[in-house]
């Protein structure tokens, strides 16, 4: 007889356990759904951890960390998905993977998760983040194939924004692609000055106002009226 009533208590403690978990639930999902509506990202970051918490799923925490990444918080969302290359990573994890550590200055950690979404899904962006990280990491011949590829396959509505000034600023991907080849150019063979500004100039020739073109252009003009070397 004792040992009935000990299984059915039990059993209707595991029953309340469960309908409680069930109620959490359905409650941080309800509570998931408003701040999205709101557009409270403290609020659906903290209800993804909760939900994360009671029902753990990879599909969630990829969605966290994306979040994370978007709030600016990169530290936060590769503590939440990790940093390794894994083969069976969604396309969402490696971008944020991807992202938060170009971000956190990591350039060769991040050219591996660049790689992985171009070999994917390769366009016209994610070949501009390879050249530039390439350029970063010392790989020349590399960033020129990316280079080539981005100036063929980008279209005329395509921007990338540029952060150098305090207003940021936006200006063709292609005139993009021209500067970092005058900046492959130069690092490649120092002489060849003149086919670097040429690079520049086209890339100003698309943008007039292209900023970081014309910073770069001078810089090269410096070098070419006083050579590296001399007083």
């Amino acid at each position: 007889m004792k040992k009935t009533v000990v299984l059915l208590l039990l059993v209707m403690g595991f029953n309340g356990i469960s309908q409680t978990q069930n109620e959490l639930l359905a409650h941080y999902q309800a509570y998931y759904k408003e701040m999205r509506l709101q557009g409270d990202v403290n609020g659906v970051i903290g209800a993804l951890t909760h939900l994360n918490v009671l029902s753990p799923s990879k599909q969630r925490r990829d969605t966290l960390a994306f979040v994370y990444m978007n709030n600016g918080q990169h530290m936060q969302a590769l503590n939440t998905i990790g940093i390794e290359k894994k083969d069976d990573d969604s396309d969402l994890a490696v971008q944020v993977k991807a992202v938060s550590l170009k971000a956190l200055n990591q350039p060769k950690r991040a050219l591996e998760h660049f790689e992985v979404l171009f070999t994917r899904s390769p366009s016209a962006y994610l070949a501009y983040e390879l050249a530039d990280l390439k350029i970063q990491t010392g790989n020349n011949e590399g960033a020129a194939a990316n280079i080539e590829y981005g100036i063929a396959n980008s279209q005329d509505d395509m921007k990338y924004a540029f952060y150098e000034r305090q207003q940021p600023y936006e200006v063709p991907l292609k005139a993009a692609f021209y500067h970092l080849q005058g900046l492959v150019t130069y690092n490649k063979d120092k002489t060849k000055l003149d086919d670097a500004i040429a690079s520049m100039d086209e890339a100003l020739k698309i943008d007039p106002n292209f900023n970081l073109a014309s910073l770069s252009k001078q810089a090269l003009e410096a070098r070419k009226e006083k050579p590296e070397g001399q007083n």
